[in-house]
């Protein structure tokens, strides 16, 4: 159907003649359509849009739920560590290696997830990655020994890593222009609230037996992957990679879910096809990303020294050591009960979680550049006030924990 204005007369509703629109039907001629009609269509079109933005972010929540389990690890392990010392009686070299191996090994999940998602689809991917790591969650679960409960740890951080890797390229792909900063934060609030979850989950379970509250802490993880499993029976595959594979029409109908209208279901396709297209004659000049990597153009390289350098110096500072082994920091402050120690390490979680919702409301109205500023000049001060609060809880109450510290 198509439509035309039927005058030229000003849309302001004062105007002595109401503006008309004529829809031009084959067999009934012109039929004119008034302002209320308009309306009608008019709150239509919101209707369908607002329905659209509900299925993004659901897409791109559920993709999110493998950033939870990633954190969730991390901050469960910081707990469970105390449990599991006692119960299989592990030396600390052996607690060094079980906390750290996942970083490692999840690096190994992320390098070697960018071809799976190419050759099966990122929401296939999403689900491969949740299959490995309910399969090491599992196995740590019912470990008998170090040995087992490292075979689980290894694979847990495989999947983590699959996962971890394609859910932020997936949000970037499913969302529209107008949304894509805010969901791709999304993954973000839910590493903060994984750590979170995870210092509530061994706060939770510090009550039972030493022999089975460290298994359910690491079982309880399973959790958000079987919402991921279920989750790929909703979702849809990203329509960039649809395209890719020449599957026009269903990438055309995954857009037409997540569009306001057909025309801009038209303009995604352009620009994607029209990305592919880049892609494809980058392959045939045979210049790899590597390459471009280790011998960039000096637009290039400025990006990676600022990108990577803020990640390198963000990590160097040992946020994930803080995290991992809060409960060693807080007993060496002064505080002996196990529940007490789990008990102060979901405070951590909470004000971590607050303070991120901060940040990505101030992240638009500051500028990225201000809050990260901001953020390191508040890292810096806090980074050397637990040693000057060991120095006064020395003077104030007789208490030594210099130790800790030094």
């Amino acid at each position: 159907t198509n439509f035309c204005i039927g005058n030229t007369q000003s849309l302001n509703p004062s105007s002595a003649t109401a503006t008309k629109y004529r829809r031009m039907g084959p067999e009934e001629g012109d039929e004119e359509l008034d302002e209320e009609e308009w309306a009608l269509r008019a709150e239509a079109q919101s209707i369908r849009r607002k329905k659209g933005e509900r299925y993004v972010f659901t897409c791109a929540l559920f993709a999110s739920l493998n950033a939870i389990l990633l954190r969730y690890d991390v901050g469960v392990m910081s707990g469970a560590i105390i449990y599991i010392q006692k119960d299989l009686h592990i030396t600390e070299f052996q607690q060094e290696i079980l906390v750290g191996c996942l970083s490692v090994v999840s690096l190994v999940g992320s390098l070697s997830g960018g071809r799976t998602f190419d050759a099966i689809g990122r929401k296939w991917t999403m689900g491969l990655g949740a299959v490995v790591f309910q399969t090491g969650a599992a196995i740590m679960t019912f470990a008998p020994s170090f040995t087992v409960l490292m075979i689980g740890r290894l694979l847990a951080g495989v999947g983590i890593g699959f996962g971890g890797m394609v859910s932020a390229v997936y949000i970037a792909e499913i969302s529209p222009a107008s949304a894509r900063g805010t969901l791709t934060s999304l993954p973000e609030i839910c590493i903060n609230l994984g750590i979170l979850l995870g210092y509530v989950s061994n706060y939770a379970f510090s009550g039972l037996s030493e022999h089975i509250n460290w298994r359910i802490m690491l079982g309880v993880g399973v959790l958000p992957s079987v919402f991921i499993g279920f989750a790929l029976f909703v979702i849809p595959e990203s329509p960039r990679w649809l395209m890719m594979e020449k599957r026009v029409p269903e990438a055309r109908a995954v857009l037409l879910q997540i569009s306001e209208s057909e025309a801009e279901v038209e303009e995604r396709l352009a620009e994607i096809e029209e990305a592919a297209g880049i892609l494809k004659s980058m392959k045939s000049e045979e210049k790899a990303v590597w390459r471009e990597l280790l011998n960039p153009s000096p637009a290039v390289r400025r990006m990676l020294y600022a990108g990577c350098g803020i990640q390198m110096f963000q990590q160097i500072t040992g946020i994930d050591a803080t995290v991992y082994y809060s409960p060693a920091i807080f007993k060496d402050a002064g505080i002996k009960s196990d529940q007490e120690l789990l008990a102060a390490t979901v405070a951590v979680g909470f004000t971590k979680t607050v303070f991120i919702l901060v940040a990505i409301f101030l992240i638009d109205k500051v500028g990225r550049k201000q809050t990260s500023l901001c953020q390191h000049h508040w890292h810096d001060y806090l980074f050397i006030s637990p040693r000057n609060c060991t120095y006064i809880a020395e003077a104030c109450h007789g208490v030594d924990v210099s130790g800790g510290w030094d």
